[in-house]
């Protein structure tokens, strides 16, 4: 009897050990990766720090690069430069822009974006201040063209706020970026206004490598890429940043615990012309070579316009005979077979007005891109780019073609806000800074002819080069349409 009573007592037991054993399984397998951890904290104080301090380095950026435009005509006098020699200077920065766009690119995904970030600043501030010593037009040239080579490494930036931004907020703060870029432009214009007629233009490039210097020192207070760290297997380091700008945005983490394959093979060319992206990467390669070719264009050609007052397609018939055009008391320039004309102060405030022309459809621009799409908004605004090159054809008073280039520069710049936010979107963590890097340097190939048409063919022909500057937007317009992605409220892409 005794063991008829122990048998069901014994059973039931083994039924509650058999059904309270997969209980306890499902909390131990929640887990959550970077893109979850980044949506459910939230956009906060850390992304406005993180917008402030990277956005900023398009201000070193558009002062070294905007440099060359205002410094152009006084080389030009000192040194007794032809047309050709004046257009090489901006050909060699961007020669060394392209060939080390690629080679920071690959190393920011084996190594780091932040690391990345800091060599190219430190690289571009020294040779930035020994430029001002340059001793002669050569040594000028290679020191500009070692500033391009660091210059070239500044959009690590850009992809450590893409990695670090929600989904929702990329399409709205990524072409507010524009607004520093504009800045550093409208600085370089204005110091130079200033400071060339006054102290020099040795003066001018010291005093344009110190913001440079001062965001070096503020690179310590954004960390490395989260994303970037998971891809190396690195899952402590990542957690910590995340748990760091939680904490900074009073926000939460996800429950669980992250976790992300790691990306043994990363920075690979062969990844960027798989069969996935093969179509997309060449298209976007025409699109940045083409939008950089009309951004400087529009840029050299606004600069070009007013030294030569080619304001009708020709210069007056009183000045053709005129080679050179300099104060009485400057003997050797004087005798200078090379047309010399300095920027007189309403030239400049000609180049701050069209240059404030960059912001003007920042709000539109952003509307499109969030409601119509990347590639529909980039594709409009490249069509209205070949328009209006070709309106600065028309005879016009000296307000009409300020208007024109207002109107030019806004949609220039508009056009790479869209490409620059469409590149970092559109590649897999694996291969992100790589894609920008080889986006960036063919795009230096359009940046690099773009003197060519716009301070030697432009004294030639103005109908001819603005021609052919509209012809490549067109062909840009009609690449844009037909991109296969669309990266309009996807998220970034951890693998490929």
């Amino acid at each position: 009897m005794a063991a008829k009573q122990v048998e069901p007592v014994t059973v039931i037991s083994l039924r509650k050990l058999s059904l309270g054993a997969p209980e306890s399984q499902p909390k131990e397998t929640k887990t959550f990766t970077v893109e979850d951890a980044v949506e459910t904290i939230g956009f906060g104080r850390f992304h406005i720090a993180l917008f402030l301090i990277m956005g900023s380095t398009g201000v070193a950026e558009a002062m070294e690069i905007m440099l060359i435009a205002v410094v152009s005509p006084v080389i030009r006098c000192e040194w007794s430069l032809k047309d050709w020699q004046v257009a090489f200077v901006t050909t060699m920065v961007f020669f060394g822009y392209m060939v080390f766009s690629i080679l920071f690119g690959l190393l920011a995904d084996r190594y780091g974006r932040w690391k990345i970030l800091l060599i190219s600043f430190l690289w571009g501030a020294y040779f930035s201040l020994l430029t001002s010593f340059s001793p002669s037009y050569i040594w000028f040239v290679f020191l500009r063209m070692m500033v391009g080579c660091g210059v070239s490494g500044h959009a690590q930036g850009l992809i450590i706020k893409t990695e670090f931004l929600p989904t929702k907020y990329r399409g709205y703060m990524l072409p507010l970026s524009q607004v520093f870029w504009l800045a550093g432009s409208l600085l370089i214009i204005g110091l130079a206004s200033v400071v060339i007629p006054t102290i020099g233009w040795r003066w001018l490039i010291r005093i344009a490598s110190i913001p440079g210097i001062i965001l070096i020192l503020a690179f310590k207070f954004i960390p490395e890429s989260a994303r970037f760290n998971v891809s190396t297997g690195n899952t402590q380091a990542a957690l910590a940043t995340l748990q760091h700008i939680a904490k900074i945005n009073r926000s939460v983490m996800p429950e669980g615990r992250l976790v992300e394959p790691i990306l043994e093979k990363r920075g690979r060319f062969a990844d960027l012309l798989d069969a996935k992206y093969l179509r997309t990467t060449l298209q976007i390669w025409v699109i940045w070579l083409g939008i950089s070719f009309a951004y400087y264009g529009a840029i050299l050609t606004s600069t070009e316009l007013l030294e030569r007052d080619l304001v009708c397609g020709s210069r007056p018939a009183s000045q053709s005979g005129t080679a050179v055009v300099v104060s009485a008391d400057v003997s050797e320039e004087s005798k200078s077979p090379c047309y010399c004309r300095t920027f007189t102060p309403s030239d400049y405030r000609t180049m701050i007005i069209s240059t404030v022309g960059e912001i003007a459809l920042n709000p539109l621009n952003i509307l499109g891109i969030n409601f119509l799409g990347r590639r529909l908004s980039l594709s409009l605004t490249l069509g209205c780019t070949a328009l209006f090159f070709l309106l600065l054809n028309i005879c016009t008073s000296s307000a009409g073609l300020i208007g024109f280039l207002f109107m030019l520069r806004a949609l220039v710049a508009a056009n790479f806000n869209t490409i620059y936010i469409y590149t970092a979107e559109v590649y897999p963590t694996a291969v992100r800074a790589l894609g920008m890097g080889t986006s960036g340097s063919l795009c230096r190939i359009g940046a690099m002819v773009a003197p060519f048409i716009s301070q030697v063919l432009l004294s030639t022909s103005l109908l001819g080069a603005l021609c052919l500057f509209s012809s490549v937007c067109i062909v840009c317009a009609v690449s844009t349409f037909t991109l296969p992605i669309e990266t309009k409220g996807r998220a970034l892409q951890q693998m490929k």
